[in-house]
């Protein structure tokens, strides 16, 4: 579909300056299929992806038919995480920069419902919270939707997925009949049509979904590399690339923790984002980041949603994502607003399987990269130095002799200007040696990482070696490619697979009962997911995982056995509250 130009929509001029304010001139195409039928009051039904431009698709027509001189809430937007919560309160602000007396709520979970009463007694035309939230404040009597005129369900297939179904029809049904719905999904399962068919009168259907998942503007590159290279790597292409502005992904809040501490330690000015935080933590580490004074934000999947920082130039998956899906929502929050991005994954050796299918499901080769070598960024240091000294001496073309009793002083001692100017640059630029012992384990060395044309196009190549400890344990994972429908059975890429336990670890092992299966949409990677994130436990160590209809079974260490059954009978997977109890 052509886009439009924001300027051809019916919009009021105080909306038309706060877009041109956010830079826009043309609508995206959601933006240019729902903002019409919004406007004249319509049900849409909106398949988008995140980073489509949906937030304001729904945003600029709830303002424009908001009725400001009511102080009761007319507009509800319904989010399945405080963090997109939070996100889409920010864009309805931006957008209504120059609209008087329009009062804006974002109301979650983790932030003191006191304050949020408070706010809403003093009056709010729009409300953007969780489902459980809301709830809350329903069940309070501090929150009414008498007045209602539309509700929004922003990201409503997440929200299923999480289990708020019940939530979500109790809130709809509380409402007036009169009023606009609105639904956006990146899918429409069975579910959301249930919804559409009790809930929504006559919807318009609008789809904007992308054959290629990932953003065009994307640049994504893989490296396959050894777990203890991970941080030398990062910072290599870092340095290389000299990025400002990065977001980082791990899998677990273990790993977020332990790699902003080997980045702090490296001097970079790094902070975590992940479960463990309060909120007003975590809405102090992301105002420091939006704000540049962190330059690297590590976070677990769960965590970021949410994050939406136009100027983010690449994202690390330090941690292989568990899930395809997984990959596309991380590298999407790079490359907006037109801008181009980079994403870098690193892949252990048995991770490769996981590579393959992000592949598959994003539509997109993702080639290999190349680690900068020590020369290379011995050459770069110095090409990035002379430009600096070259700008210097234009900028102060006489120093006006400020020097000239240190040289002297320096020339008395025996050293000419070409020894001390050299010794400067050492100082300045470093010894080409810098960083040299990754060398050793350079996964660029031909003899390490060959790369063979085979008919099933693996890339890595049968033969690829990374350093012994990943050879030795995955020496018999060569099959795989042959035998495909075994993988579960030969690897742990998602859980599931009968792992080659060390003699140690022989007969450490406990299998433990789940109370969730096939029949609550539950799979591998959603447990060996919920385990790995919650516990900290390291996905390599958790074993097989069978489902059955009503429930699963996991194999896990048996010295951790009661700190996972501890820790996940606290949890939730996918919105699913866990029981977990001992086998043997």
């Amino acid at each position: 579909m052509q886009k439009i130009s924001f300027q051809d929509l019916a919009l009021s001029a105080d909306v038309q300056q706060a877009i041109v304010d956010m830079g826009f001139t043309e609508a995206s195409p959601i933006q240019s299929q729902a903002i019409p039928h919004l406007l004249e009051g319509r049900d849409v039904l909106g398949q988008a992806q995140t980073g489509t431009g949906k937030t304001a698709a729904f945003a600029i027509p709830a303002l424009e038919r908001l009725e400001t001189n009511q102080k009761k809430p007319q507009v509800l937007v319904l989010c399945p995480t405080r963090e997109l919560a939070l996100q889409v309160s920010e864009e309805f602000k931006k957008l209504a920069k120059y609209k008087r007396d329009v009062f804006i709520l974002a109301v979650y979970g983790g932030e003191s419902i006191d304050r949020q009463i408070k706010f809403l007694q003093k009056g709010v035309q729009i409300v953007i919270g969780t489902p459980g939230r809301i709830m809350d404040h329903l069940e309070r009597g501090t929150l009414q939707l008498d007045n209602i005129r539309t509700v929004v369900l922003d990201e409503a297939d997440e929200m299923l997925n999480m289990g708020f179904i019940d939530d979500i029809q109790s809130i709809l049904s509380k409402m007036p009949e009169e009023r606009q719905t609105v639904l956006f999904s990146a899918t429409v399962p069975d579910q959301i049509r249930q919804i559409t068919k009790r809930f929504q009168r006559n919807p318009e259907f609008v789809k904007v979904v992308s054959e290629q998942l990932t953003n065009a503007t994307i640049e994504q590159f893989f490296f396959p590399v050894r777990e203890e290279d991970k941080t030398e790597v990062m910072h290599r292409l870092i340095e290389m690339n000299d990025l400002k502005l990065m977001l980082a992904f791990c899998n677990t809040k273990q790993r977020v923790d332990e790699l902003v501490e080997s980045l702090q330690a490296k001097g970079y000015s790094a902070e975590g984002l992940h479960g463990d935080l309060r909120q007003m933590q975590r809405n102090a580490v992301m105002s420091r980041f939006r704000k540049g004074l962190v330059n690297i934000l590590v976070a677990t999947d769960v965590a970021a949603r949410g994050i939406d920082v136009d100027n983010v130039e690449a994202v690390f998956n330090f941690d292989t994502p568990l899930d395809p899906e997984y990959y596309v929502h991380r590298i999407g929050r790079t490359g907006r607003a037109g801008r181009k991005g980079i994403s870098y994954t690193f892949v252990l050796r048995r991770e490769v399987g996981r590579l393959r299918d992000i592949e598959r499901f994003s539509k997109v080769k993702i080639d290999q990269g190349v680690v900068p070598s020590p020369r290379m960024m011995h050459q770069k240091r110095q090409e990035r130095f002379k430009e600096q000294l070259l700008a210097k001496l234009v900028e102060n073309q006489s120093t006006e002799g400020k020097f000239d009793a240190l040289l002297n002083e320096m020339q008395e001692q025996g050293f000419d200007y070409k020894q001390i100017a050299e010794a400067l640059l050492l100082q300045q630029i470093g010894d080409e040696k810098q960083g040299a012992h990754v060398e050793a384990v350079d996964i660029n060395r031909k003899d390490r990482d060959r790369e063979t044309t085979s008919s099933k196009g693996d890339r890595f190549g049968k033969n690829n070696r990374f350093g012994d400890r990943d050879r030795n344990s995955d020496r018999n994972s060569g099959n795989r490619d042959r035998n495909s429908g075994n993988r579960d059975r030969n690897t742990n890429d998602f859980g599931g697979g009968k792992k080659k336990f060390s003699t140690e670890q022989r007969g450490a092992i406990t299998r433990l009962f789940i109370n969730l299966g096939k029949d609550q949409k539950v799979s591998k990677a959603d447990i060996l997911g919920a385990i790995a994130g919650e516990t900290g436990l390291s996905g390599h160590k958790i074993g097989m995982i069978d489902i059955y209809d009503q429930h699963s079974f996991v194999d896990v260490p048996a010295g951790e056995a009661q700190h996972v059954i501890s820790t996940m009978n606290k949890s939730t997977i996918k919105g699913k509250k866990v029981n977990l109890t001992l086998v043997n």
